[in-house]
Parts: C-alpha cells; structure tokens; sequence
C-alpha cells in the first residue's frame, strides 16, 4: 500500500505562505539592519567629531582632604567647557567630586587643579569633558 503525497506539485501553485512570509521577514530584517547601522553611526559622529574638549589625568596627589590632579585639557580654540573629576577611597565609595571650568583661546590647558574631599582619595578619575 503506498501513501499519497500531501505536498504540492512544486511550480503548479505558485509560492507558499511560508516563502512569502520569509521575504518579508528578510526585506523587514534589511531595513531594520540598516536604520540601526544609520543610527549608531550618528551618534558615533555627534560623540567623536561634534567634541570640542577632551582631557587626560596625568598624575595625581591625594592627602587628607583633598586630591591635586594634573589635568592636560585640548579644546577648540575659543570654546569653552568643564570637565567632571570624581575621586573614591580605599572602600570604593565617593569622597569628592567636582566642575573645573576652562575658557579662553588656548587650545592646550595643562593645569593642576585641587579635588576637595570628605575622606582620604585612592584615585582622581576623569568622568567626562562637555562643551558649554
């Protein structure tokens, strides 16, 4: 006894709902595929190429109250900006953060500024640079 085939005549019936289903899927895929791609790389262009101060900690001195970093700040001449120091102690919590402000038409700022803390500071950390 032999069973009859429940599959169609491949040509006969035209595409299945399956395959239609999949080439929406793929085309929708693409289009999402490329919208994030788009997306990503605006926000690495507005990151990268709309920053107009950066900075480097170079080296820091911690007392009892208060850490001194040396600070090496570039910036496009003329803008203006701060940059964000946070320090901890030695059981990781926060001890002291703090806005230092540069302006003016130098495009190179190497500067030792004072981070005042509650407690003794293990480390100077630079949080980030921002124009305005």
């Amino acid at each position: 006894m032999s069973t009859a085939s429940t599959r169609p005549l491949e040509g006969r019936y035209g595409r299945s709902s399956d395959e239609r289903a999949d080439r929406r899927l793929r085309v929708a895929g693409a289009a999402l595929g490329a919208a994030l791609l788009a997306l990503v790389g605006y926000f690495a262009y507005h990151y990268v190429g709309q920053n107009e101060i950066s900075a480097q900690v170079i080296a820091f001195k911690a007392s009892d109250d208060a850490v001194e970093v040396h600070l090496e700040v570039h910036k496009d001449a003329g803008a203006d900006g701060y940059c964000t120091l946070r320090s901890q102690g030695g059981d990781g919590s926060e001890v002291g953060r703090a806005d230092f402000r540069f302006a003016g038409s130098a495009t190179s700022i190497d500067k030792v500024v004072t981070l005042r803390t509650t407690a003794r500071g293990t480390t100077a950390e630079l949080l980030g640079c921002h124009a305005g």
